[in-house]
């Protein structure tokens, strides 16, 4: 058993990769309940929607997404952009890292936004698909 393993292994390539957040690069973008377009369709994400990559094999990856589904899709659908998802009902982007900082824009849960940086203090910069830019408590939001 173990010398039929061993050639088995050698033919699948496989890397583990949790904690690495990775965003759909386009919309239409489907995961599947095995690494295979012939495995049973899950759930179609749109662009920007971030997913925690668990595990990479050659074309396909295992993921993670905000409501903790796992599932599969197809890496070439994966960008490196950096996103994140709105998790409470709403949240304030603030002009500043502050709490007292006057609003930039509000974002409605489940909105994608474009992680730009962490910021101190549990916070973190972002932008929306309108070009405004802000700041987040890191608790409102998924993928980081």
């Amino acid at each position: 058993m173990r010398l039929l393993l061993l050639p088995i292994l050698c033919f699948v390539t496989f890397t583990a990769t949790a904690g690495t957040f990775r965003a759909v690069e386009e919309s239409g973008a489907v995961l599947y309940d095995a690494p295979s377009r012939e495995a049973t369709p899950v759930y179609v994400l749109s662009r920007d929607y971030p997913l925690e990559v668990l595990v990479e094999l050659d074309a396909w990856a295992k993921v993670r997404d905000a409501a903790g589904a796992i599932s599969w899709i197809e890496k070439r659908q994966l960008g490196e952009r950096r996103t994140v998802v709105v998790t409470a009902a709403s949240a304030d982007a603030h002009l500043r890292p502050e709490d007292d900082a006057p609003v930039a824009f509000v974002a409605s849960q489940n909105v994608a936004l474009e992680l730009l940086e962490s910021a101190p203090a549990g916070w973190v910069h972002v932008r929306h698909a309108d070009g405004a830019d802000g700041y987040l408590r890191a608790a409102l939001v998924w993928g980081i």
